[in-house]
């Protein structure tokens, strides 16, 4: 017969808006009636039992009756946790709540959380937090937010009232409507934001309520279990004293028992391993050492934070799913496999992408493609050295570039990117900033080709040679020249004004100093290979710039007007025997 297990509950938010603040409020509530200012160190999950919720809601859940066994908070808050834990491809939290501080607003990670959030249809509660520090605000510690509201002055009502104003405005940008959780009539519509105070804990027992009852109301269905194979999903991997490496992890469906076969998701081949222990938190009445508080099981069912000691399990990947094995293990390894592929569109042409987990890849090159950057490559773990060389081979240097969320590098990375100066790795833990920085960057890059393009093509240029300073005959002739109009380079070939071609410019200089180009007004000695003064060339000549037709084409729209006038002067030339040479 399925029962109803208890929902999973993801805390994201932008950094310092008191993610981790709101669940040590939580964990604490739990266990005040017994160990004042006790906090429930599970690793991996906070498990908070529907008794413990009902006894701090007090009288918000009188008279009702709840279905819902508790609650499972994943205990690593943040966005990354979010991406990062998974089930069967899909989010693991079944909801979430997303912190904003109320004085603040929305921030860079306040934003990519609504994205996650929205990306995997994920239902989500607002906790409007810091509402202690309103001006004039009355603290009400641990009390409900309807309680306290009830004692604030209206000045403090205010203040909190043009604060959720500004709120719910910038969640209408997102696409969502939002608004305060008591004046919300229809929550299937709604997004219900609860003020609330981590630091005093105002406002945790309406938002448990709310979490209990949105489950309770719409998720009953999606949280019945049926007993066999465990499910879950790894959170960590880590080393502990006495056990070795051992897996945090989440299971969300079935039941694991110690000695079961289990199939772990990994960076290479799924890892077939049996468990040796689990290690579950000790029920929250019997809390007593920070430093022994786990217990050895024989089993744990859904929902858990568990740890698990199991051997070969190093590779084992964060996000990656474990499959208790009931039979044949074939299918169950095959089943893994395709769950742990990364399954990102690519393409011939994009760039290199990089991240910690499945799940964090694939949520980067969500909004990749949201944003019409391509993706050739995207690969989990460290930028290595074969991400630098792949790098260096794409032929679009905007794509020359490694996108790397949350990873840092191999040792021989570091001395490839030496090699590729054309390369750009951008890192950083927030997708939208690293976004943004390739949008920066590539703005940057465009600049900079468009710049070295037009420094590749032939400018219009005039020049007169000047009377009495030929100061070398030939091989190379240099002579004295002012230039007209336009400008010239090292490298570029001349023509009389008959059209026929002369030699071309070996070098300019003005004294000792070398010039990559002389411009209108300017007087300096030029060389000039393939001609001799008296016989190709004379002092008093005028000579032009011999200049392609493609690239008068290109230049004719952003010409200054001295050197438009001498690109005239080369047009006419030239159609004398093309009339439609630079067309």
């Amino acid at each position: 017969m399925a029962r109803i297990r208890q929902p999973i509950v993801s805390v994201l938010g932008h950094v310092d808006h008191g993610k981790t603040s709101l669940l040590d409020a939580i964990r604490g509530t739990t266990v005040a009636a017994r160990e004042a200012g006790g906090i429930t160190q599970h690793i991996g999950a906070t498990e908070v039992p529907i008794d413990a919720i009902l006894k701090v809601c007090g009288d918000l859940v009188a008279g009702r009756t709840f279905k819902i066994p508790g609650l499972l908070f994943i205990d690593t808050p943040g966005h990354h946790a979010f991406t990062t834990l998974r089930a069967r491809g899909g989010a693991l939290a079944d909801l979430a709540v997303l912190v904003v501080d109320l004085n603040e607003g929305f921030r860079p990670q306040t934003i990519e959380s609504i994205k996650i959030l929205k990306q995997h249809r994920t239902p989500f509660v607002v906790a409007a937090n810091k509402i202690d520090l309103l001006p004039g605000w009355r603290k009400h510690p641990n009390a409900s937010f309807i309680t306290s509201l009830a004692d604030q002055p209206e000045a403090a009502v205010a203040a909190l009232d043009e604060r959720l104003y500004d709120l719910t405005a910038k969640f209408f940008e997102q696409g969502f409507t939002a608004d305060r959780y008591d004046r919300v009539t229809d929550f299937t519509a709604t997004i219900a934001i609860v003020p609330t105070s981590a630091k005093r804990g105002e406002g945790v027992p309406d938002l448990l309520l709310v979490l209990i009852g949105l489950a309770q109301r719409f998720l009953e269905e999606q949280l019945a279990t049926e007993e066999g194979p465990a499910e879950g999903t790894i959170l960590e991997v880590k080393e502990e004293r006495g056990h070795g490496t051992t897996l945090d992890a989440i299971v969300y469906r079935g039941t694991l028992h110690r000695g079961d076969t289990i199939v772990l998701g990994s960076t290479g081949a799924p890892i077939v391993t049996r468990v040796r222990a689990l290690l579950k938190p000790r029920p929250l009445d019997e809390i007593r050492d920070p430093q022994d508080r786990f217990d050895s099981a024989k089993s744990v069912s859904a929902a858990a934070g568990v740890k698990i000691s199991a051997s070969n399990a190093e590779s084992a990947m964060a996000g990656g799913p474990i499959r208790a094995v009931a039979g044949d293990p074939a299918a169950i390894v095959a089943e893994v496999a395709a769950e742990t592929s990364v399954k990102v569109e690519t393409s011939e042409e994009g760039l290199i992408v990089k991240a910690d987990a499945i799940g964090s890849l694939e949520a980067l090159a969500f909004e990749c493609k949201d944003l019409g950057i391509p993706i050739r490559s995207a690969r989990i773990g460290l930028v290595s050295r074969r991400d630098i060389v792949d790098a260096a081979t794409i032929p679009d240097p905007l794509h020359r570039v490694v996108l790397a969320f949350n990873v840092g590098f191999l040792p021989d990375a570091d001395e490839e990117i030496a090699k590729h100066p054309d390369v750009k790795v951008l890192t950083n833990d927030v997708i939208y900033r690293l976004l943004e920085e390739y949008g920066s960057w590539a703005d940057a890059r465009k600049r900079e080709l468009a710049e070295a393009s037009r420094r590749q093509l032939v400018y219009p240029g005039k020049i007169l040679l000047l009377p009495d300073h030929v100061f070398r005959v030939s091989k190379p002739a240099i002579v004295g020249v002012r230039v007209l109009a336009g400008r010239i380079r090292p490298g570029q070939s001349l023509m009389r004004d008959d059209g026929r071609e002369l030699g071309r410019i070996k070098s300019i200089r003005t004294g000792e100093q070398s010039l990559d180009e002389a411009r209108t007004g300017q007087e300096v000695a030029v060389a000039i290979e393939g001609v001799t003064v008296g016989r190709q060339i004379d002092t008093g000549d005028v000579l032009f710039n011999t200049i392609p037709a493609s690239d008068a084409r290109a230049l004719a729209a952003e010409l200054s007007s001295d050197e438009r006038e001498a690109l005239e002067a080369i047009v006419a030339i030239r159609r004398k025997e093309d009339r439609f040479w630079g067309m």
